[in-house]
């Protein structure tokens, strides 16, 4: 199912990520501009139930406090970790191992709030960014990751593998801090974040659960 980045009305615009509905039910819509934001989000959210949303969620505009909060989207910053011995430990995602994964990202962030789903059509950006990685020790997989420069796209690991996965990853940036995004729902994440010594920084944005009237 392909997104929309403008989907226009004549109340305004939006863009509609529609690809999590076959895997999740869930549709998510950004209001970019709005003269009538509540036509604007009817108007979206009818097309979202028509394409077999069961669940969505907005962002975007001041209109949309009147709705209940689903999640925050949060940025934090930490001091990188460098452990030269911990590089051994990564291995970079080629052709022949990119699917294996995505999948394995999409099956440990299944149920995260926000996390995107990653798709076939995905693979050759994941491959072409040379900043995605299997963490691995003693031939065990521990998790995954994914950077780009000093920032961590994303992140996930085995059942209390969490903070070796992630002081690996930290292992790679030159610089002296990483930043990162995480739902303020995914309480368990910010929770090993805060233990390394990230702090939230700012809050990015705020999505809204839609409820049908």
């Amino acid at each position: 199912m392909r997104d929309f980045p403008i989907f226009p009305t004549e109340h305004g615009a939006a863009s509609l990520t529609l690809r999590h509905i076959p895997y999740s039910g869930c549709a998510y819509i950004r209001i970019q501009s709005a003269a009538d934001p509540e036509a604007l989000l009817r108007d979206c959210a009818d097309f979202c139930r028509q394409a077999g949303a069961k669940r969505i969620f907005a962002a975007g505009h001041e209109a949309l406090d009147a709705f209940p909060l689903h999640t925050a989207v949060l940025e934090m910053r930490g001091e990188a970790f460098v452990d030269e011995e911990k590089r051994k430990c990564l291995f970079p995602v080629t052709e022949a191992t990119v699917k294996r994964w995505r999948e394995y990202y999409n099956r440990r962030m299944a149920g995260v709030d926000n996390a995107a789903f990653l798709e076939a059509r995905d693979e050759e950006k994941i491959t072409g960014s040379c900043g995605a990685y299997f963490v691995h020790e003693n031939g065990t997989l521990l998790g995954i990751g994914w950077l780009d420069d000093c920032k961590l796209l994303a992140v996930a690991a085995e059942p209390g593998r969490g903070e070796v996965v992630m002081h690996t990853l930290m292992s790679l940036v030159e610089g002296d801090q990483m930043t990162l995004e995480v739902a303020s729902t995914n309480k368990k994440a910010i929770r090993l974040y805060e233990k390394l010594g990230f702090l939230v920084t700012r809050e990015l944005e705020r999505w809204y659960s839609v409820e049908k009237n």
